[in-house]
């Protein structure tokens, strides 16, 4: 995942008053902070901010800034955005290290065309839509991308299904459900008879 250069400075005043000032001079308050970094405040710059969560890496981009002289490697963090305009009002940017993992949450995107399932009056559901991945900052994936072309009805596709490359790893239960091939509406599935059984 490419770097992007986005312009940042240290942030002297704070305060509602001073943020709405940023705001109006084009730049948005925000905090850099770190494992082995204090949290400083600072001002970003929104035109850069928003070109570079416009990628594909979206939130998980990874944000080169240049405070004081000194080069810092981070990803947005926290960000807050305006309830009517919906125009980001503040952002953490959080410093990472380029070989330390991380965890970032990455959209869970289905591809192909579960024909087994259509023919028989049958829909696929998506249960999950974004997954939390370990790995170092630049192997973070845009996107997970998972094939149902295979599935019929009644399958289903877990997190400990989905395969990921080589230094990258799903955090949390990897028996979670996120894709199921749901029977046609008035049919009873598996779960129904089971409980009628018992």
């Amino acid at each position: 995942m490419a770097e992007i250069a986005i312009k940042v400075e240290t942030r002297d005043r704070i305060g509602s008053s001073n943020s709405k000032r940023l705001r109006h001079s084009g730049w948005i308050p925000g905090v850099l902070y770190g494992k082995t970094q204090d949290a400083i405040p600072v001002s970003i710059d929104a035109r850069d901010l928003r070109s570079a969560l416009s990628t594909d890496a979206g939130l998980n981009a990874l944000l080169r800034v240049n405070l004081e002289g000194k080069y810092h490697l981070t990803m947005a963090r926290e960000i807050q955005k305006h309830p009517v305009r919906h125009t980001i009002s503040h952002v953490d940017l959080m410093v990472v290290e380029a070989n330390d993992p991380i965890v970032a949450e990455v959209p869970l995107v289905l591809i192909g065309e579960a024909q087994s399932v259509s023919r028989g009056d049958g829909r696929v559901e998506q249960l999950v839509f974004n997954l939390q991945v370990k790995a170092v900052p630049r192997d973070i994936p845009h996107s997970i991308e998972v094939d149902i072309t295979e599935m019929k009805i009644h399958d289903t596709i877990k997190i400990g299904d989905i395969k990921l490359g080589s230094g990258m790893e799903f955090e949390g239960d990897k028996d979670i459900i996120v894709v199921i091939g749901q029977p046609p509406r008035g049919v009873k599935t598996l779960s129904d008879e089971t409980t009628e059984e018992s």
